[in-house]
């Protein structure tokens, strides 16, 4: 509505004009990240994240599948939407360590990981790896761990390259529960 005295817009109805103009930018509103921006870097455990996971609840800890020398959670601050980790239960550090039953595990985790990703968030292809040692980017350098990253070729944007930011569209709790219901059964 104009004002009569002014002759211009109310306040509201440039609030509405401009929130709702389409231009060529394309906006991600993400404001649950903002709980991950304000707690700041994580500090130093005594206790291994990757060894106390699998005590608690999995629901609590993000677990999607549980195997007899391996596991599978979520990661906490992923790369893509249903990023997985397949860990053994055994605190090592490096792949060299493992058995071979815990390689093997390992192996047919991150299989089924792949499988139930692709039929739950219907992804193009996976990054797949294991950094080894804090030098090689492991951010958790003490305990074995194989990252499942899903992508999408409709999912290229500046963000991650420019911003140093990922727009997640779901919540880890709701990937969790897509996945962990996923997930074929023993």
């Amino acid at each position: 509505m104009t004002d009569p005295s002014t002759g211009s817009a109310s306040q509201s109805e440039d609030a509405g004009r401009l929130a709702g103009v389409p231009d060529e930018f394309q906006r991600l509103w993400t404001p649950h990240r903002m709980a991950y921006i304000q707690a700041g870097p994580e500090p130093l455990r005594e206790e291994c994240p990757f060894c106390e996971a699998p005590k608690h609840d999995d629901a609590e800890r993000l677990i999607v599948a549980r195997g007899e020398t391996a596991y599978v959670l979520l990661n906490l601050f992923p790369y893509n939407s249903g990023h997985l980790l397949v860990c053994p239960y055994r605190h090592i550090a490096t792949y060299d360590q493992a058995t071979p039953e815990e390689v093997a595990e390992i192996g047919a985790l991150t299989q089924t990981g792949m499988r139930v990703l692709r039929g739950v968030s219907r992804c193009d292809g996976f990054n797949l790896g294991m950094n080894q040692g804090a030098v090689a980017g492991a951010g958790v350098d003490a305990h074995l761990h194989q990252h499942i990253v899903p992508r999408w070729s409709s999912d290229a944007n500046f963000f991650p390259i420019i911003a140093k930011t990922k727009a997640l569209p779901q919540l880890l709790g709701e990937v969790r529960e897509a996945v962990a219901g996923a997930w074929p059964q023993a």
